[in-house]
Parts: C-alpha cells; structure tokens; sequence
C-alpha cells in the first residue's frame, strides 16, 4: 500500500533530491511535544485490548468520518453519558469501520491507517469488507503480544519524548507511576488550565472549588485563586511538564488593573457573568498564564478557533472532544496585541501559536512571528494536519517567518499507532518542499539538508525545552 516515493515531486531529478533529503531524516527520533496519548498506557504498559480499541473508538478523525455517512457513534462503540446501550463488540466495530474505509480515500487519515497497517502488522492489502475479519485475527494476535505493548511500541517507534496533556485538576498518578517503574521511556505532562479558566466549561465552578482543595488555597479569592496556578503549574514541573496549552475559542488577551481582574473574578465565580465577561475572563487568564511562563519558564501554546462541541445533540450524548468541533475564523494581530504589548520582546517567554484558520497564516501569524521574539508558528493542527495543509503551511509563512520562528512538526494524536505514520508524512512533505526551494535555486542541497533535520528534530526540542 505504500509507495516508497508516495508525496514526493514527480520530475525526476527533483524526486532524487527529495529522496535524498528523506534518508537524512526518516530514523531521527521522534519528538512528541503535543501529543493527546493516555499516559496510563505507559504506567501499566497493558495490552491493547483489540484492534478497534486502538483504531477506531479513541480518534474522532475516524468516527467522525463515518458520522457523517450516517454511522452512529454508539455503534461504533463510543460510551454514551447516560449509559446508555452501545456496540460492544469489537469485531462487529470493525468490520463497520472497514465496510466504510473507502470513506477515507484522499485523506490524511488514509495515509496513516495504510502506513500503520502495514509497517507494524505486516498488512499489505487494501483493508474492505472482503479481509475485514482477517485483518482484525492479525492485529489482534500481535496485541496480545509482548512486542505490542506500549512502552514496546514507545521504544520500536523510536519516540524520545512525548507529552501527554492534563486539567490542573489531574493527580498524575499515572505520571508518578511511569517515573517510579524505572522505565527508561520519556513521557512528560502539559498543564491544560480550561477546565478552570473557561467559564463555559462544565462544571467550572466545582472544579474552580476542588481546585482550591487540590492546593490549599482559597481559589474564591483572586489572589488564591492565582496562587494556585503557580502551585500547580510547578507541581507538574516535577513531572517533566515543559509547556502550557490553552484551547481558548478566541486569541484574546486583557491587561486588567488588578482591582478590575478581581471583580471580574467575582462576577464569573457568582454566575452573573454575560458573554463578554467570560470572553474577556479567558482573555485575562492569557495574560495571567504568559506572566507566569515568564517566571517558571514553561512554554506557553495557543489553540483557538475553535468552535468546541459545534453539534449540542452528541455533546449531550457522548460530552466533549468527539469529533464535532469546528473551525471558526480567528483574529491574532488584534487579539494579542495587550500580551505583546507587555510582552512580546521578552526573550524568557515562549509562545507558540497554532491555528484551524489557515487565512490567518501569510496575513497575521508569519508577520507577527517573523517580528516579535517570543512568538513561534506551531504547524498544521487538526484539519490541517495533511499533506496539503502542511504544504501550504509551509508556503505561506516561511518567506515572511523563515524556518526558525516555527517549531517543526507537532502530532495532534488519537490513536497510539499512527505517531510515526505523522511524522513521516510531516517529513515527506518537508523535503518535498525544500526540494523545490533547491531546484527553482532559492537554497543550496547542503543547506536543504540541514533545514530537514531541524524541521524534523531539532526545533520541537530547542522550542519546547526538551
């Protein structure tokens, strides 16, 4: 299924240097720094249960998919809030999900599955209805194998480091239990404030309340409230955190004079916020959360524009992050200018900035990177997450950002087994890039090759402190 020059320019001399500059990179580690993997796969290191489990149940890039063909969720085996009946068995889940694999022809998603497929499983056909139950007999012997546990997996797929990401309300246990098993395997937390800086987040209130006995703190009070953030924020420090992530809907930022922040506090704890107070809360806590990365040194990550939980009947079934958040359009120049104000020339702040609006990339966001210091492009996240999204990415921020205001490749995973199948492609599409700035004469080979490796490796760890 996979071709050995799949991504790469058609014209020969030009598919030569691509290859070339893929061989340079195609067995550097792979760094992780965003990843969404359960750290309790590494703290137990069980057996994946079958092969739906690992494919199909944890990635709304598959589920949804074949939602919008009319599949339910439910039989596709995802958990209904009330507890509701649903598909439990794996075999039928899958062969739902290869009765419907033609649904991802042309896509990123198809790329990954083909490539997982085949190079763990040895799987060379084009997965259908007709070999459905002979590929699951296949994967499913492998996970029950010594060889397909995770932290096997973790070390085959050459991983150096990986992020998971946890709410401050997290114990990090299974943290805890990957650091004390002595396992060598580096897998480090990503402290993910919104369930208690989203106002609109359910449940925001209680977990601001259990935020406070977590710490300590009185988290009704302004100050404590703060307070508690720099404890937790160190806390998960001591698990390897190297990095902050806010999945705000919107790139606002505030400077509000402490007295304001306060009552604005207040009026969003009581439940009498309006919309534009919660806005401008979320907007504050940015600030909030920069002015702290300052003096911790954890890199600060940006994901807004999104409209989370865009379909209010299947939150209400199955909750959140289950494929129906949408891209909305996203200001930056605007939105940021009262953090940089503040902070923008700082050279101990780090802020990396993604986007689901890909307008906003040669307008606003390469502009804005190739000036101020402590802004960093991340690349292609979620929809964009392709071959063309990547291509484009890079088309359009480099001649005003250059290659080192961004941060390399970031996988937005799911499902454990397509991490390496990302960042191939991440790779493929980088030196199919390069390769045109090599033939059209805007960059000599050797420094092609260079940048390759640091697109690859090095700037996810320089820009992530790893």
């Amino acid at each position: 299924m996979l071709h050995p020059d799949r991504l790469f320019p058609v014209e020969p001399r030009a598919r030569k240097i691509a290859r070339s500059l893929y061989e340079g990179v195609r067995d550097l580690p792979i760094v992780s720094p965003h990843g969404h993997t359960d750290p309790r796969w590494f703290a137990e290191n069980a057996a994946f249960d079958n092969p739906a489990a690992l494919f199909v149940i944890p990635d709304h890039y598959i589920y949804r998919m074949l939602y919008s063909q009319g599949v339910r969720l439910e039989d596709l085996g995802l958990r209904r809030l009330d507890g509701g009946e649903v598909e439990t068995d794996p075999r039928k889940i899958w062969r739902r999900f290869a009765q419907h694999y033609y649904l991802f022809r042309g896509t990123p998603t198809r790329l990954w599955l083909d490539h997982a497929l085949e190079t763990l499983f040895g799987l060379t056909e084009r997965l259908g209805p007709g070999n459905a139950d002979a590929y699951y007999d296949a994967i499913d012997a492998a996970l029950k194998t010594a060889a397909f546990r995770p932290r096997a997996l973790f070390e085959r797929f050459n991983i150096e480091v990986i992020a998971t990401t946890e709410s401050p309300l997290d114990p990090l246990k299974s943290h805890k239990a990957i650091r004390d098993s002595g396992w060598a395997g580096r897998v480090v937390t990503a402290y993910r404030p919104d369930a208690v800086v989203d106002p609109d987040f359910a449940g925001f209130r209680e977990n601001v309340r259990q935020f406070g006995e977590i710490t300590g703190e009185d988290t009704l009070n302004w100050r404590g409230y703060l307070e508690a953030h720099r404890q937790r924020r160190a806390f998960f420090k001591s698990f390897g955190a190297t990095s902050t992530d806010h999945g705000h809907p919107s790139a606002a930022t505030a400077d509000l004079l402490a007295h304001e922040a306060e009552a604005l506090f207040r009026r969003v704890l009581a439940g009498d916020a309006s919309t534009q107070d919660k806005e401008l809360f979320r907007a504050q806590m940015l600030m909030e959360m920069a002015a702290m990365s300052c003096d911790d040194g954890l890199v600060m990550q940006i994901h807004p524009g999104s409209w989370r939980n865009h379909n209010p009947s299947l939150f209400a079934t199955f909750g959140r992050d289950t494929g129906h958040d949408i891209p909305t359009r996203t200001d930056y120049v605007q939105a940021l200018k009262p953090l940089l104000d503040r902070f923008g020339n700082h050279a101990d702040l780090t802020l990396i900035l993604f986007t689901l609006d890909e307008t906003a990339y040669s307008r606003e966001l390469a502009p804005l990177a190739g000036h101020y210091p402590a802004l960093r492009l991340g690349p292609p996240w979620w929809f964009f997450d392709s071959y063309e999204g990547m291509m484009r990415f890079r088309e359009l921020t480099t001649e005003t950002a250059g290659f080192y205001n961004t941060v390399g490749f970031n996988d937005d995973t799911r499902a454990f087994p397509s991490i390496p199948a990302r960042h191939d492609v991440a790779r493929r599409v980088d030196c199919a890039y390069l390769t045109n700035l090599v033939v059209n004469h805007r960059l000599d080979e050797d420094e092609a090759h260079v940048v390759a490796r640091d697109l690859a490796y090095r700037l996810a760890k320089r820009a992530y402190k790893l």
